[in-house]
């Protein structure tokens, strides 16, 4: 029975193994444990995402959907090569699958016809989602398949699992597909190959978790994670309670622009009240000059407010 990794000896694994790895968000932390045990693990599995655009993907599987949430998977391996970690634990990427093939797996022998799905795979796999539409035709750069390569040995080498510890997930569960457009017995020759050579330097220490990042990868760490809480009158809270930091700054801005009319109608009321006191004029005369006053402030305002942003 094999423990899984650490988070922290995961990333270092990938990167021994020459990969680039991407450190997305809150990675370490982000997973389903709540919803049932992660390990003991015995294989990896692979997946295709039927997405485009390496942005939009790693989004997606770090996020998932409103019927799928995620993580689902642990890493994603865009058609750059670049491993990107959007979770760790338990991942919403094998789903169940039969019993049979997580034997044969466990066994290192071939693998049956997955004809069941009576398993749970996300409790004993670890996840690779690989950009890609799985239609047959989006083509597999090499630099990306030797990226799974990479990635699956690095696991397997770890563990002291061979070739046949991994699988995609077209073996493991009935009705699937993915991965389209190679084989999995093409990309575990590949990986028997890669194991049989020196193992790579294991560095001391892990590496600087920036290395390899864009200044794309850095904004979207900082500013489309969602790492704080939504204020307390978000009209959205009860659906949406954690906003990534692009949200918060542009409450921000809408609440200052807010105040900076509400100001300027205020000190135009009374500077226009004053401008009244003493004139003799009526009522209806003192209301319709505040009025005026207020609506010109706030026009004003809104006009300065407009044109600086389109300036910055």
């Amino acid at each position: 029975m094999a423990a899984p990794m650490t988070a922290a000896q995961f990333a270092q694994a990938l990167r021994a193994e020459g990969l680039t790895v991407v450190e997305v968000g809150d990675w370490r932390d982000h997973n389903r444990n709540h919803k049932g045990p992660w390990g003991p693990v015995h294989g990896v599995m692979i997946h295709h995402t039927v997405t485009k655009g390496s942005a939009r993907t790693v989004d997606i599987c770090r996020h998932g959907y409103a019927s799928l949430p995620g993580p689902l998977c642990h890493g994603v391996i865009t058609k750059d090569g670049r491993v990107h970690l959007v979770g760790y634990g338990r991942a919403n990427h094998a789903g169940n699958g039969d019993d049979d093939v997580l034997q044969a797996v466990i066994a290192e022998k071939p693998l049956p016809s997955d004809n069941e799905a009576n398993t749970d795979g996300n409790r004993h796999f670890y996840g690779f989602e690989c950009e890609n539409l799985g239609d047959g035709e989006d083509p597999w750069p090499a630099v990306q398949l030797e990226a799974i390569e990479r990635a699956a040995a690095a696991v397997c080498r770890h563990h002291g699992w061979d070739e046949r510890s991994v699988i995609g997930h077209l073996e493991w569960q009935p009705g699937k597909v993915d991965p389209r457009g190679f084989t999995m017995s093409s990309m575990r020759a590949r990986i028997q190959d890669r194991l049989t050579d020196e193992p790579p330097n294991q560095p001391d220490q892990e590496e600087d978790p920036m290395a390899g990042m864009t200044k794309r990868d850095v904004f979207e760490a900082v500013w489309m994670t969602d790492a704080l809480a939504a204020p307390d009158d978000a009209p959205d809270r009860k659906h949406n309670p954690n906003w990534w930091a692009g949200s918060t700054l542009r409450d921000i801005q809408a609440k200052v622009r807010s105040t900076d009319k509400r100001v300027a109608a205020m000190s135009a009321a009374i500077t226009a009240l004053a401008g009244q006191v003493g004139s003799g004029a009526d009522t209806a005369t003192v209301v319709a000059a505040v009025e005026k006053a207020i609506a010109d402030a706030v026009v004003k305002v809104s006009v300065e407010v407009t044109d600086e942003t389109q300036e910055v």
